[in-house]
């Protein structure tokens, strides 16, 4: 933590305490870390989208939406050039098939990507990229990169690799305790 933060950090905790004991009124139960955790990853979440809004240059690619781009660059990087089905997608983002055909075609429409029916199955489509769209990540990637890494800059890399480690230990406990299985919104990516 910067030392500037101290004051802010005392604000954080007298906020936190303070709708820690509304909370254990309310239900009358004293753990209320498991709506404080969701609680504040929806924070972070928002946040995140704020931020990545303003930083998106006028290009109108939003988190979801670069992270199909970089999915798609992935998977042709490593050989397989035929492209990804909306369904894995779907997948792949944790979205739903009607949001990743939102962030399709937008992406169409940007020119990035393009559909074509599979070459041995006429009733599916494949995604890929097009020039325009391995342009835009290619010039793109190092920036917001170095940029997403300076936003974790508060961080120790031990901090950093523990909170991975922490935040896929909680996506498998919601995942196990909210009796799913398997799904477009909860596999792991």
């Amino acid at each position: 933590m910067y030392p500037e933060d101290a004051e802010g950090s005392d604000r954080r905790r007298a906020s936190r305490e303070f709708w820690r004991s509304r909370l254990k009124e309310l239900i009358g139960m004293d753990d209320t870390s498991g709506i404080e955790i969701l609680a504040t990853i929806r924070a972070l979440t928002r946040l995140c989208e704020f931020v990545e809004g303003q930083r998106s240059g006028g290009l109108e690619l939003s988190g979801p939406r670069w992270g199909l781009l970089l999915a798609l660059m992935a998977h042709e990087q490593s050989g397989r050039m035929q492209g990804l089905t909306p369904s894995a997608l779907s997948r792949h983002q944790g979205v739903t098939r009607n949001t990743i055909s939102s962030l399709l075609r937008g992406l169409e429409e940007q020119g990035y990507i393009e559909r074509a029916l599979d070459a041995e199955d006429h009733r599916v489509f494949r995604i890929r990229l097009t020039a325009a769209g391995r342009k835009v990540v290619q010039s793109l990637a190092p920036e917001r990169v170095a940029f997403m890494n300076q936003l974790a800059a508060g961080l120790s890399s031990e901090e950093k690799e523990q909170l991975i480690e922490l935040l896929q230990k909680l996506r498998e406990s919601i995942v196990a305790h909210a009796g799913l299985h398997s799904g477009p919104c909860h596999e792991g990516s």
